[in-house]
C-alpha cells in the first residue's frame, strides 16, 4: 500500500508534497496545521485559500511575501478601502495572481471581516465550526476534501457577504488554521497542534 509517506535525511516521516522543496517542508513542518486563532492570521489565510483556488500551494507560497506587500500585510481596515485605482494596480503587480475575481473578493471579505466585529470576528466564527473528531487518515487518498462542516462552514460564510469561500476552499482552510488535523498518522506532524490527541 503507497500511505504517500516519504522519510527525509533527517529520518522523519512526511508526506511526498512536503518532502522535497525546501519552501513546501519547512512551511508543512512549522507552520500547516498549527492552530491561528487571530483576526489577522485568519483573514490572511482565508485570501491566499481563495487565491489559490485552482492552482497548487507552493505557487501562493512562493509569492506569499508579494501577496503581504500588495494586501497591506492582510490588514482588513486597510483593504476594505481599496478602491478601482488600487485594483488596476494589483492587476498590473507581475509578484501575484492577477486575476480581478479573486482581488475583488478579498477586498470584499475584508469588509466582511469588518462587519463580523459586530458578532463574534472572524476567527471565532471559522473556529465554531471545528467538528467533534478529526479525520485519521494512513493514505493521502484518505485524507478528504471537503466535510460537512466545511460545507456549513462555506454556507455560513457566503450569507456574510463572503466570497470564493466554497467548501473544498473552507476544508483547506481548516487544515491549515489547526480545525482539522489530516497530518497522516504515520507523519512527525501528527497530533503536534496541541488541537487534536495523535
Amino acid at each position: 500500500m503507497d500511505t504517500g509517506i516519504v522519510i527525509g535525511e533527517d529520518q522523519l516521516a512526511r508526506p511526498a508534497w512536503a518532502a522535497t522543496d525546501p519552501m513546501m517542508r519547512e512551511y508543512y513542518d512549522i507552520e500547516w496545521g498549527m492552530p491561528v486563532r487571530d483576526e489577522h492570521g485568519v483573514f490572511e489565510r482565508l485570501s491566499l485559500e481563495a487565491f489559490q483556488s485552482g492552482l497548487s500551494w507552493a505557487t501562493i507560497l512562493r509569492k506569499r511575501e508579494n501577496f503581504r506587500e500588495a494586501f497591506a500585510g492582510f490588514d482588513p481596515d486597510t483593504v476594505q478601502g481599496f478602491g478601482e485605482d488600487k485594483v488596476e494596480e494589483l492587476l498590473g503587480n507581475a509578484g501575484i495572481i492577477r486575476n480581478r475575481a479573486k482581488i475583488l473578493a478579498t477586498i470584499k471579505n475584508a469588509r466582511a471581516t469588518i462587519e463580523l466585529r459586530e458578532d463574534c470576528g472572524l476567527a471565532e466564527f471559522v473556529w465554531s465550526f471545528k467538528p467533534e473528531q478529526t479525520p485519521t487518515p494512513r493514505t493521502m487518498a484518505e485524507i478528504p476534501t471537503t466535510s460537512p462542516e466545511s460545507l456549513a462552514l462555506s454556507k455560513a460564510l457566503k450569507k456574510r457577504g463572503f466570497s470564493f469561500v466554497g467548501p473544498t476552499t473552507m476544508y483547506a482552510l481548516m487544515e491549515a488554521l489547526g480545525i482539522v488535523d489530516t497530518h497522516l498518522v504515520q507523519s512527525h506532524r501528527r497530533g503536534t497542534s496541541g488541537v487534536w490527541p495523535a
